[in-house]
């Protein structure tokens, strides 16, 4: 039952990975782009989670995400992944902040630049790669 519900998740965060590349040359939706960021990288890393049979907290911060996927046996790649707390961050205050009106998932120092979206986008769908691997 976990690996069906694991693949949900994948697919879920697939769909999030799919907004992104249709929205990532325009420029003044750099902001959905990076919320949809964060939201492909919460997903994929509740897949693992649900993936090992463990409880998925109804919670959105990405560090504490990783901190219940680090007491799982997940290979050194995956972790390697996850090892990048400051792009966790920027995804947490992203997604904070998109919660409250007239932020819209900027970042401590505004909208977040093309140079952002990319790296956000690259690293969601890099995590979303690594775990299709180890659930499918």
């Amino acid at each position: 039952m976990s690996r069906e519900i694991a693949i949900e998740w994948l697919k879920a965060a697939n769909d999030d990975l799919m907004l992104i590349e249709s929205i990532l040359d325009k420029e003044e939706l750099t902001y959905l782009a990076a919320f949809h960021s964060q939201q492909s990288v919460e997903k994929s890393m509740k897949a693992i989670l649900e993936f090992y049979d463990k409880d998925v907290p109804k919670k959105h911060d990405l560090l504490l995400l990783k901190k219940l996927i680090g007491k799982l046996p997940i290979n050194e790649e995956l972790c390697a992944i996850m090892e990048n707390e400051d792009i966790l961050d920027a995804l947490n205050s992203i997604y904070i902040d998109a919660r409250y009106p007239g932020a819209l998932g900027l970042l401590p120092n505004g909208k977040p630049d093309m140079k952002d979206v990319r790296q956000f986008y690259e690293f969601a769908n890099k995590l979303w790669q690594r775990v299709k691997t180890l659930i499918t």
